[in-house]
Protein backbone atom coordinates (compact mmCIF):
# COMPACT_ATOMS: atom_id res chain seq x y z
CA UNK A 1 0.00 0.00 0.00
CA UNK A 2 1.41 3.47 -0.85
CA UNK A 3 2.53 5.38 2.22
CA UNK A 4 0.02 8.21 1.65
CA UNK A 5 -2.89 5.78 1.43
CA UNK A 6 -1.75 4.18 4.65
CA UNK A 7 -1.94 7.52 6.49
CA UNK A 8 -5.33 8.27 4.97
CA UNK A 9 -6.65 4.87 6.09
CA UNK A 10 -5.10 5.31 9.55
CA UNK A 11 -6.57 8.78 9.91
CA UNK A 12 -10.01 7.58 8.85
CA UNK A 13 -9.90 4.72 11.35
CA UNK A 14 -8.91 7.15 14.10
CA UNK A 15 -11.75 9.49 13.16
CA UNK A 16 -14.25 6.63 13.20
CA UNK A 17 -13.02 5.46 16.58
CA UNK A 18 -13.47 8.97 17.97
CA UNK A 19 -17.02 8.96 16.67
CA UNK A 20 -17.54 5.58 18.27
CA UNK A 21 -16.27 6.83 21.63
CA UNK A 22 -18.76 9.67 21.55
CA UNK A 23 -21.68 7.45 20.55
CA UNK A 24 -22.16 9.05 17.13
CA UNK A 25 -22.06 5.78 15.24
CA UNK A 26 -22.45 2.11 16.06
CA UNK A 27 -19.62 -0.04 17.33
CA UNK A 28 -19.17 -1.55 13.88
CA UNK A 29 -17.31 1.58 12.78
CA UNK A 30 -14.24 0.61 14.79
CA UNK A 31 -13.77 -2.35 12.50
CA UNK A 32 -13.96 -0.55 9.19
CA UNK A 33 -15.65 -2.58 6.48
CA UNK A 34 -15.67 -5.79 8.53
CA UNK A 35 -19.10 -6.06 10.06
CA UNK A 36 -19.19 -7.80 13.43
CA UNK A 37 -20.82 -11.18 13.89
CA UNK A 38 -23.60 -12.06 16.32
CA UNK A 39 -23.96 -15.22 18.42
CA UNK A 40 -27.45 -15.37 19.97
CA UNK A 41 -27.97 -17.99 22.69
CA UNK A 42 -31.49 -18.63 23.95
CA UNK A 43 -32.21 -20.79 27.01
CA UNK A 44 -35.78 -22.00 27.52
CA UNK A 45 -37.48 -21.29 30.88
CA UNK A 46 -34.30 -20.16 32.65
CA UNK A 47 -35.04 -17.98 35.67
CA UNK A 48 -32.49 -16.19 37.87
CA UNK A 49 -31.04 -19.46 39.18
CA UNK A 50 -27.62 -18.69 37.73
CA UNK A 51 -24.61 -17.88 39.84
CA UNK A 52 -24.10 -14.32 38.63
CA UNK A 53 -27.72 -13.44 39.51
CA UNK A 54 -27.64 -15.07 42.96
CA UNK A 55 -31.02 -16.68 42.34
CA UNK A 56 -30.21 -19.90 44.20
CA UNK A 57 -27.32 -20.32 46.66
CA UNK A 58 -26.26 -23.73 45.34
CA UNK A 59 -26.52 -23.37 41.58
CA UNK A 60 -23.37 -24.08 39.57
CA UNK A 61 -23.15 -22.15 36.29
CA UNK A 62 -19.45 -21.41 35.74
CA UNK A 63 -19.78 -20.81 32.01
CA UNK A 64 -22.68 -18.36 32.14
CA UNK A 65 -20.93 -16.60 35.02
CA UNK A 66 -17.73 -16.35 32.96
CA UNK A 67 -19.67 -14.89 30.04
CA UNK A 68 -21.17 -12.28 32.36
CA UNK A 69 -17.66 -11.41 33.54
CA UNK A 70 -16.61 -10.53 30.00
CA UNK A 71 -19.65 -8.37 29.21
CA UNK A 72 -22.65 -6.66 30.79
CA UNK A 73 -25.11 -8.56 32.94
CA UNK A 74 -28.57 -6.97 32.92
CA UNK A 75 -29.81 -7.94 36.36
CA UNK A 76 -33.20 -6.28 35.90
CA UNK A 77 -34.22 -7.64 32.48
CA UNK A 78 -37.79 -8.75 31.77
CA UNK A 79 -39.75 -10.61 29.13
CA UNK A 80 -42.79 -9.13 27.39
CA UNK A 81 -44.90 -12.20 28.15
CA UNK A 82 -44.28 -15.01 30.65
CA UNK A 83 -44.94 -17.72 28.07
CA UNK A 84 -42.90 -18.98 25.10
CA UNK A 85 -44.74 -18.01 21.90
CA UNK A 86 -45.57 -14.36 22.63
CA UNK A 87 -42.25 -13.73 24.35
CA UNK A 88 -40.20 -15.01 21.42
CA UNK A 89 -42.41 -13.37 18.81
CA UNK A 90 -42.18 -10.07 20.68
CA UNK A 91 -38.40 -10.23 20.87
CA UNK A 92 -37.96 -11.18 17.22
CA UNK A 93 -40.17 -8.30 16.05
CA UNK A 94 -39.51 -5.81 18.88
CA UNK A 95 -43.24 -5.35 19.34
CA UNK A 96 -45.30 -5.58 22.54
CA UNK A 97 -48.07 -8.20 22.72
CA UNK A 98 -50.48 -5.29 23.19
CA UNK A 99 -49.50 -4.16 19.70
CA UNK A 100 -49.54 -7.56 18.00
CA UNK A 101 -52.41 -9.36 19.75
CA UNK A 102 -50.16 -12.41 20.23
CA UNK A 103 -50.54 -12.96 23.98
CA UNK A 104 -50.55 -16.76 24.36
CA UNK A 105 -49.18 -20.02 22.92
CA UNK A 106 -50.98 -19.42 19.65
CA UNK A 107 -51.45 -18.10 17.01
CA UNK A 108 -48.45 -18.04 14.71
CA UNK A 109 -47.07 -14.47 14.65
CA UNK A 110 -48.12 -14.02 11.05
CA UNK A 111 -51.76 -14.09 12.16
CA UNK A 112 -51.11 -10.60 13.50
CA UNK A 113 -51.35 -7.66 11.06
CA UNK A 114 -48.67 -5.80 13.03
CA UNK A 115 -46.34 -8.79 12.85
CA UNK A 116 -46.93 -9.15 9.11
CA UNK A 117 -45.82 -5.57 8.62
CA UNK A 118 -42.61 -6.11 10.58
CA UNK A 119 -39.33 -7.78 9.62
CA UNK A 120 -38.14 -10.43 12.05
CA UNK A 121 -34.61 -10.14 13.41
CA UNK A 122 -33.07 -13.03 11.42
CA UNK A 123 -34.60 -11.84 8.15
CA UNK A 124 -33.37 -8.30 8.72
CA UNK A 125 -29.81 -9.52 9.18
CA UNK A 126 -30.10 -11.67 6.09
CA UNK A 127 -31.16 -8.65 4.05
CA UNK A 128 -28.16 -6.75 5.45
CA UNK A 129 -25.85 -9.33 3.87
CA UNK A 130 -25.35 -11.64 6.85
CA UNK A 131 -25.16 -15.39 6.71
CA UNK A 132 -27.95 -16.38 9.11
CA UNK A 133 -28.25 -19.89 10.52
CA UNK A 134 -29.63 -21.47 13.64
CA UNK A 135 -30.65 -24.58 15.53
CA UNK A 136 -32.99 -25.52 18.35
CA UNK A 137 -35.76 -23.43 19.87
CA UNK A 138 -35.48 -19.86 18.65
CA UNK A 139 -39.08 -19.17 17.75
CA UNK A 140 -41.85 -21.22 19.36
CA UNK A 141 -42.74 -24.73 18.18
CA UNK A 142 -42.18 -25.30 14.47
CA UNK A 143 -41.86 -21.59 13.69
CA UNK A 144 -38.06 -21.65 13.61
CA UNK A 145 -38.15 -23.66 10.40
CA UNK A 146 -40.29 -20.92 8.84
CA UNK A 147 -38.65 -17.78 10.15
CA UNK A 148 -34.99 -18.59 10.77
CA UNK A 149 -32.93 -18.95 7.55
CA UNK A 150 -30.73 -22.03 7.27
CA UNK A 151 -32.31 -23.58 10.32
CA UNK A 152 -30.50 -26.83 11.10
CA UNK A 153 -33.37 -28.44 13.02
CA UNK A 154 -34.51 -29.11 16.54
CA UNK A 155 -32.29 -32.18 17.05
CA UNK A 156 -34.98 -33.96 19.02
CA UNK A 157 -36.50 -31.01 20.88
CA UNK A 158 -37.66 -31.99 24.36
CA UNK A 159 -36.51 -35.56 23.90
CA UNK A 160 -35.37 -38.17 24.46
CA UNK A 161 -38.07 -39.31 26.85
CA UNK A 162 -38.46 -42.58 28.77
CA UNK A 163 -41.31 -44.99 28.05
CA UNK A 164 -42.92 -44.13 31.40
CA UNK A 165 -42.77 -41.03 33.51
CA UNK A 166 -40.12 -40.85 36.20
CA UNK A 167 -42.17 -38.69 38.54
CA UNK A 168 -45.57 -39.61 40.00
CA UNK A 169 -47.30 -36.58 38.45
CA UNK A 170 -50.26 -37.88 36.40
CA UNK A 171 -50.88 -34.71 34.37
CA UNK A 172 -49.47 -33.28 31.15
CA UNK A 173 -46.86 -35.58 29.55
CA UNK A 174 -44.18 -32.87 29.48
CA UNK A 175 -44.44 -32.33 33.21
CA UNK A 176 -41.88 -34.81 34.46
CA UNK A 177 -38.50 -34.64 36.21
CA UNK A 178 -35.61 -36.94 37.01
CA UNK A 179 -32.27 -38.36 35.84
CA UNK A 180 -32.51 -39.37 32.19
CA UNK A 181 -30.89 -40.34 29.77
CA UNK A 182 -27.50 -41.83 30.60
CA UNK A 183 -25.31 -39.73 28.29
CA UNK A 184 -25.11 -36.02 27.51
CA UNK A 185 -24.65 -36.87 23.84
CA UNK A 186 -28.21 -38.22 23.71
CA UNK A 187 -29.67 -34.86 24.71
CA UNK A 188 -30.96 -32.50 22.03
CA UNK A 189 -29.12 -29.57 23.61
CA UNK A 190 -25.78 -31.38 23.37
CA UNK A 191 -26.44 -31.96 19.67
CA UNK A 192 -27.38 -28.32 19.19
CA UNK A 193 -24.15 -27.25 20.93
CA UNK A 194 -22.13 -29.61 18.70
CA UNK A 195 -23.73 -28.04 15.64
CA UNK A 196 -22.86 -24.60 16.98
CA UNK A 197 -19.25 -25.55 17.65
CA UNK A 198 -18.89 -26.71 14.07
CA UNK A 199 -20.59 -23.59 12.72
CA UNK A 200 -18.30 -21.31 14.70
CA UNK A 201 -15.23 -23.11 13.39
CA UNK A 202 -16.21 -22.36 9.79
CA UNK A 203 -14.81 -19.43 7.86
CA UNK A 204 -17.08 -17.37 5.64
CA UNK A 205 -16.84 -14.31 3.47
CA UNK A 206 -20.00 -12.91 5.02
CA UNK A 207 -20.51 -11.83 8.62
CA UNK A 208 -22.84 -14.20 10.47
CA UNK A 209 -25.77 -14.29 12.82
CA UNK A 210 -25.86 -17.68 14.53
CA UNK A 211 -28.78 -18.50 16.78
CA UNK A 212 -28.85 -21.46 19.14
CA UNK A 213 -31.91 -22.22 21.23
CA UNK A 214 -31.47 -24.69 24.08
CA UNK A 215 -34.53 -26.58 25.38
CA UNK A 216 -33.52 -27.13 29.00
CA UNK A 217 -34.42 -26.35 31.74
CA UNK A 218 -37.95 -26.43 30.20
CA UNK A 219 -39.97 -29.47 31.25
CA UNK A 220 -39.51 -32.38 31.08
CA UNK A 221 -36.66 -31.59 33.41
CA UNK A 222 -34.37 -34.43 32.42
CA UNK A 223 -30.59 -34.49 32.52
CA UNK A 224 -28.04 -37.29 32.93
CA UNK A 225 -27.28 -38.47 36.47
CA UNK A 226 -23.94 -36.68 36.70
CA UNK A 227 -25.73 -33.31 36.76
CA UNK A 228 -28.00 -34.49 39.57
CA UNK A 229 -24.90 -35.59 41.47
CA UNK A 230 -23.89 -31.93 41.74
CA UNK A 231 -26.89 -31.45 44.01
CA UNK A 232 -27.31 -34.34 46.49
CA UNK A 233 -30.96 -34.47 47.44
CA UNK A 234 -30.40 -34.26 51.18
CA UNK A 235 -28.48 -30.99 50.72
CA UNK A 236 -30.89 -29.27 48.31
CA UNK A 237 -32.16 -25.92 49.58
CA UNK A 238 -35.73 -24.91 48.80
CA UNK A 239 -36.50 -21.38 47.61
CA UNK A 240 -37.54 -18.88 50.24
CA UNK A 241 -41.31 -18.59 50.69
CA UNK A 242 -43.59 -16.80 53.14
CA UNK A 243 -46.64 -18.13 54.94
CA UNK A 244 -49.73 -16.28 53.78
CA UNK A 245 -47.90 -14.83 50.79
CA UNK A 246 -51.13 -14.65 48.75
CA UNK A 247 -53.30 -13.09 51.45
CA UNK A 248 -52.85 -9.60 49.98
CA UNK A 249 -53.33 -10.71 46.34
CA UNK A 250 -56.75 -10.39 44.69
CA UNK A 251 -58.72 -13.44 43.66
CA UNK A 252 -58.10 -12.46 40.05
CA UNK A 253 -54.33 -12.30 40.61
CA UNK A 254 -54.46 -15.81 42.04
CA UNK A 255 -56.80 -17.15 39.37
CA UNK A 256 -54.81 -15.97 36.35
CA UNK A 257 -51.79 -17.92 37.63
CA UNK A 258 -53.72 -21.11 38.36
CA UNK A 259 -57.01 -21.62 36.53
CA UNK A 260 -56.80 -24.04 33.58
CA UNK A 261 -53.03 -24.44 33.95
CA UNK A 262 -51.38 -27.82 33.43
CA UNK A 263 -48.55 -27.58 35.96
CA UNK A 264 -48.83 -29.44 39.27
CA UNK A 265 -50.32 -27.38 42.07
CA UNK A 266 -48.16 -26.58 45.04
CA UNK A 267 -50.54 -28.56 47.24
CA UNK A 268 -49.95 -31.62 45.06
CA UNK A 269 -46.18 -31.06 45.18
CA UNK A 270 -46.19 -30.90 48.97
CA UNK A 271 -48.59 -33.83 49.42
CA UNK A 272 -46.41 -36.03 47.21
CA UNK A 273 -43.08 -34.88 48.69
CA UNK A 274 -41.78 -33.70 45.31
CA UNK A 275 -40.57 -30.17 46.01
CA UNK A 276 -36.92 -31.03 46.70
CA UNK A 277 -36.88 -33.40 43.72
CA UNK A 278 -38.22 -30.66 41.45
CA UNK A 279 -35.66 -28.16 42.72
CA UNK A 280 -32.89 -30.73 42.24
CA UNK A 281 -34.05 -31.49 38.69
CA UNK A 282 -34.22 -27.83 37.75
CA UNK A 283 -30.74 -27.17 39.14
CA UNK A 284 -29.38 -30.22 37.29
CA UNK A 285 -30.88 -29.03 34.03
CA UNK A 286 -29.48 -25.53 34.52
CA UNK A 287 -25.98 -26.87 35.08
CA UNK A 288 -26.34 -29.15 32.07
CA UNK A 289 -27.33 -26.30 29.77
CA UNK A 290 -24.59 -24.13 31.26
CA UNK A 291 -22.13 -26.75 30.03
CA UNK A 292 -23.54 -26.40 26.52
CA UNK A 293 -23.12 -22.64 26.69
CA UNK A 294 -19.51 -23.19 27.69
CA UNK A 295 -18.89 -25.29 24.59
CA UNK A 296 -20.08 -22.45 22.38
CA UNK A 297 -18.04 -19.77 24.10
CA UNK A 298 -14.89 -21.90 23.97
CA UNK A 299 -15.50 -22.61 20.29
CA UNK A 300 -15.86 -18.89 19.65
CA UNK A 301 -12.65 -18.16 21.55
CA UNK A 302 -10.80 -20.74 19.45
CA UNK A 303 -12.18 -19.38 16.19
CA UNK A 304 -11.04 -16.49 13.98
CA UNK A 305 -14.22 -14.67 15.04
CA UNK A 306 -13.30 -14.19 18.69
CA UNK A 307 -12.57 -10.47 18.55
CA UNK A 308 -15.35 -9.49 16.17
CA UNK A 309 -18.44 -11.20 17.59
CA UNK A 310 -21.15 -9.98 19.92
CA UNK A 311 -22.61 -12.64 22.20
CA UNK A 312 -26.14 -12.35 23.56
CA UNK A 313 -27.45 -14.84 26.11
CA UNK A 314 -31.10 -14.63 27.17
CA UNK A 315 -34.07 -16.64 28.33
CA UNK A 316 -37.62 -16.22 27.12
CA UNK A 317 -39.08 -15.70 30.64
CA UNK A 318 -38.73 -16.78 34.25
CA UNK A 319 -40.04 -19.78 36.16
CA UNK A 320 -41.55 -20.48 39.59
CA UNK A 321 -40.43 -23.46 41.65
CA UNK A 322 -42.67 -23.05 44.66
CA UNK A 323 -42.48 -19.26 45.02
CA UNK A 324 -45.95 -17.71 45.33
CA UNK A 325 -47.15 -21.27 46.03
CA UNK A 326 -46.98 -22.22 42.38
CA UNK A 327 -44.86 -23.86 39.70
CA UNK A 328 -44.09 -23.02 36.07
CA UNK A 329 -44.25 -19.65 34.31
CA UNK A 330 -47.32 -17.51 33.41
CA UNK A 331 -47.19 -14.94 36.17
CA UNK A 332 -46.56 -11.19 36.39
CA UNK A 333 -44.45 -11.50 39.53
CA UNK A 334 -40.69 -11.27 39.37
CA UNK A 335 -40.17 -15.02 39.27
CA UNK A 336 -42.26 -15.13 36.09
CA UNK A 337 -40.99 -12.08 34.20
CA UNK A 338 -37.32 -11.72 35.13
CA UNK A 339 -34.87 -13.27 32.72
CA UNK A 340 -31.08 -13.50 32.47
CA UNK A 341 -29.66 -11.20 29.80
CA UNK A 342 -25.94 -10.92 29.05
CA UNK A 343 -24.36 -9.01 26.17
CA UNK A 344 -20.61 -9.22 25.55
CA UNK A 345 -18.36 -8.25 22.69
CA UNK A 346 -15.87 -5.79 21.24
CA UNK A 347 -15.95 -2.26 22.59
CA UNK A 348 -18.39 -3.02 25.43
CA UNK A 349 -17.97 -2.81 29.18
CA UNK A 350 -16.65 -5.95 30.84
CA UNK A 351 -17.71 -7.45 34.13
CA UNK A 352 -20.38 -4.84 34.76
CA UNK A 353 -23.87 -5.28 36.22
CA UNK A 354 -26.70 -3.05 35.03
CA UNK A 355 -29.75 -2.71 37.24
CA UNK A 356 -31.80 -0.48 34.95
CA UNK A 357 -35.13 -2.01 33.83
CA UNK A 358 -34.65 -3.43 30.34
CA UNK A 359 -36.65 -5.78 28.13
CA UNK A 360 -36.18 -8.61 25.68
CA UNK A 361 -37.63 -6.49 22.89
CA UNK A 362 -34.61 -4.19 23.36
CA UNK A 363 -32.33 -6.91 21.97
CA UNK A 364 -33.25 -6.39 18.30
CA UNK A 365 -32.62 -2.61 18.19
CA UNK A 366 -29.47 -3.12 20.25
CA UNK A 367 -28.04 -5.57 17.71
CA UNK A 368 -28.88 -3.19 14.88
CA UNK A 369 -26.98 -0.42 16.67
CA UNK A 370 -23.99 -2.62 17.50
CA UNK A 371 -23.67 -3.80 13.91
CA UNK A 372 -24.12 -0.35 12.39
CA UNK A 373 -27.52 -0.82 10.77
CA UNK A 374 -30.36 1.66 10.54
CA UNK A 375 -33.05 1.65 13.19
CA UNK A 376 -36.51 0.35 12.38
CA UNK A 377 -39.14 2.97 13.32
CA UNK A 378 -41.68 0.21 13.96
CA UNK A 379 -39.63 -1.16 16.84
CA UNK A 380 -40.98 -0.57 20.34
CA UNK A 381 -37.76 -1.62 22.04
CA UNK A 382 -34.79 0.67 22.64
CA UNK A 383 -31.10 0.22 21.96
CA UNK A 384 -29.13 -0.70 25.08
CA UNK A 385 -25.82 0.58 23.68
CA UNK A 386 -25.65 3.50 26.11
CA UNK A 387 -25.97 1.04 29.02
CA UNK A 388 -23.47 -1.33 27.45
CA UNK A 389 -20.92 1.49 27.62
CA UNK A 390 -22.01 2.89 31.00
CA UNK A 391 -24.31 0.75 33.14
CA UNK A 392 -25.24 3.82 35.19
CA UNK A 393 -26.23 5.95 32.19
CA UNK A 394 -29.53 7.81 32.34
CA UNK A 395 -32.37 5.42 31.51
CA UNK A 396 -35.82 6.92 32.16
CA UNK A 397 -37.68 3.82 30.95
CA UNK A 398 -39.77 1.05 32.50
CA UNK A 399 -39.94 -2.64 31.59
CA UNK A 400 -43.38 -4.03 30.76
CA UNK A 401 -44.82 -7.55 30.78
CA UNK A 402 -48.36 -8.71 30.02
CA UNK A 403 -50.37 -11.91 30.16
CA UNK A 404 -53.49 -11.04 28.22
CA UNK A 405 -55.05 -7.59 27.77
CA UNK A 406 -55.33 -5.68 31.03
CA UNK A 407 -52.90 -7.92 32.92
CA UNK A 408 -49.70 -5.88 33.01
CA UNK A 409 -46.60 -5.51 35.17
CA UNK A 410 -44.58 -2.27 35.10
CA UNK A 411 -41.07 -2.54 36.52
CA UNK A 412 -38.65 0.24 37.44
CA UNK A 413 -35.23 0.05 39.05
CA UNK A 414 -36.77 -0.30 42.51
CA UNK A 415 -40.46 -1.17 42.15
CA UNK A 416 -42.97 -3.53 40.54
CA UNK A 417 -46.53 -2.44 39.81
CA UNK A 418 -49.18 -4.91 38.60
CA UNK A 419 -52.64 -4.09 37.26
CA UNK A 420 -55.03 -6.95 36.51
CA UNK A 421 -57.90 -7.10 34.05
CA UNK A 422 -60.44 -6.72 36.85
CA UNK A 423 -58.78 -3.52 38.11
CA UNK A 424 -57.07 -5.03 41.16
CA UNK A 425 -53.46 -3.99 41.72
CA UNK A 426 -50.24 -4.88 43.48
CA UNK A 427 -47.13 -2.84 44.29
CA UNK A 428 -43.80 -4.08 45.64
CA UNK A 429 -40.76 -2.19 46.92
CA UNK A 430 -37.75 -4.33 46.11
CA UNK A 431 -35.46 -2.39 48.42
CA UNK A 432 -37.49 -3.63 51.40
CA UNK A 433 -39.12 -6.70 49.87
CA UNK A 434 -37.05 -8.37 47.12
CA UNK A 435 -39.21 -11.51 47.27
CA UNK A 436 -42.44 -9.56 46.67
CA UNK A 437 -44.14 -10.87 49.79
CA UNK A 438 -45.85 -7.62 50.85
CA UNK A 439 -48.27 -5.86 48.53
CA UNK A 440 -48.13 -2.18 49.56
CA UNK A 441 -50.61 -0.87 46.99
CA UNK A 442 -52.74 0.71 49.77
CA UNK A 443 -49.81 2.34 51.57
CA UNK A 444 -50.28 6.12 51.17
CA UNK A 445 -46.55 6.66 51.39
CA UNK A 446 -46.18 5.18 47.92
CA UNK A 447 -49.09 7.06 46.30
CA UNK A 448 -46.96 9.30 44.06
CA UNK A 449 -44.61 6.60 42.82
CA UNK A 450 -47.55 4.25 42.25
CA UNK A 451 -49.19 6.93 40.10
CA UNK A 452 -46.00 7.22 38.04
CA UNK A 453 -45.99 3.48 37.36
CA UNK A 454 -49.71 3.41 36.71
CA UNK A 455 -49.23 6.10 34.04
CA UNK A 456 -46.93 3.72 32.14
CA UNK A 457 -49.74 1.23 31.46
CA UNK A 458 -50.61 0.73 27.79
CA UNK A 459 -53.17 3.15 26.40
CA UNK A 460 -54.64 0.47 24.13
CA UNK A 461 -54.73 -3.31 23.95
CA UNK A 462 -54.99 -5.32 20.74
CA UNK A 463 -57.74 -7.92 20.86
CA UNK A 464 -56.63 -11.44 21.73
CA UNK A 465 -55.69 -13.45 18.65
CA UNK A 466 -55.84 -17.25 18.49
CA UNK A 467 -57.79 -19.55 20.76
CA UNK A 468 -57.79 -22.70 22.83
CA UNK A 469 -54.34 -22.62 24.46
CA UNK A 470 -53.82 -22.82 28.20
CA UNK A 471 -53.34 -19.06 28.33
CA UNK A 472 -56.55 -18.40 26.43
CA UNK A 473 -58.45 -20.70 28.76
CA UNK A 474 -56.94 -19.19 31.90
CA UNK A 475 -57.65 -15.65 30.74
CA UNK A 476 -61.27 -16.51 29.93
CA UNK A 477 -61.83 -18.39 33.20
CA UNK A 478 -60.24 -15.66 35.31
CA UNK A 479 -62.34 -12.95 33.66
CA UNK A 480 -65.49 -14.97 34.29
CA UNK A 481 -65.01 -15.25 38.05
CA UNK A 482 -65.78 -12.51 40.54
CA UNK A 483 -63.20 -10.47 42.40
CA UNK A 484 -62.55 -11.24 46.06
CA UNK A 485 -63.50 -8.29 48.27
Amino acid sequence: MPKGNHYIKHGLATFLCLLLMHGVIGCVAAYGADKPNVLLISVDDLNDWVGCLDGHPQVQTPNIDALAARGVLFANAHCQSPVCNPSRASMMASLYPETSGVYFLNPDPMASPAMRESVFLPKRFETEGYYVAGAGKLFHGQQSAKYWPNWAGGFGGFGPRPEKKISPYPGHPLWDWGAYPECDADMADAKIAAWGVQALASTRKKPFLLGLGFYRPHVPQYAPQKWFDLYPLDTVQLPAVATGDLDDVSSYGIAITRLKHVAPTHDWVLANDQWKLMVQSYLACVSFVDDQVGKLVRALDESPHRDNTYVVLMSDHGFHIGEKERHAKRSLWGDGTRTPLIIAGPGLSRGKVCRKPVQLLDIYPTLLALTGHAVDPKHEGRSLVSLLRDVDADWPHFARTSFGPGNVAIVSERYRFIRYHDGSEEFYDHDDDPNEWRNVITNPGYADVIATHRAALPAEYHAVLGKGSTGHQSFKASNAQGRRP
